[in-house]
């Protein structure tokens, strides 16, 4: 797939360089090389790691703007963990009411670390009790929807 230049299976290919897995050797530039490619065909999942490399500067130089992009449209792209990230850096950067917004699209996604922020933000002052219970009832629909009785049975079958 990846001679087909399947986005998900470059990124997946970057994955195993990024960890040396599947006999490769371990080799972070062509994992990054291959992340880059990915994510320029659409892999939500290559600019999500791509967002964390630049921005973290892990195996890459440091580059929280470049970083910040690449996270930004991983959460376009509907990924909770970068929304999660973005909302981390506006924190940080005092950017509370920001911060806020990421994390409750995040939440109504269903991404509990981001209600958990929220439930944090709203126990220092720094969001109302009307923005708490909003992301808890979103995050609750959020799960609602995604059970079936497929996944129940799943994990009555996991936990025997």
């Amino acid at each position: 797939r990846v001679e087909k230049r399947d986005a998900e299976a470059i990124a997946h290919l970057g994955y195993k360089y990024y960890y040396g897995k599947l006999g490769l050797t371990k080799d972070v530039s062509r994992a990054i090389e291959l992340w880059t490619e990915a994510a320029e065909l659409g892999s939500v999942n290559a600019h999500s790691e791509l967002g964390h490399t630049y921005y973290c500067g892990d195996g890459a130089e440091e580059d929280k703007p470049r970083g910040i992009h690449h996270w930004q449209q991983a959460a376009m792209g509907g990924d909770t963990g970068s929304r999660n990230n973005l909302g981390y850096d506006e924190y940080k950067n005092g950017n509370y009411e920001l911060a806020v917004q990421h994390w409750m699209i995040s939440a109504k996604m269903g991404d509990e670390d981001s209600l958990n922020r929220i439930k944090g933000m709203f126990m220092e002052g720094l969001a109302t009790k009307a923005q708490y219970a909003e992301a808890l009832k979103d995050y609750q629909t959020s799960l609602e929807e995604t059970k079936s009785p497929q996944r129940e049975e799943a994990k009555m079958i996991r936990w025997k």
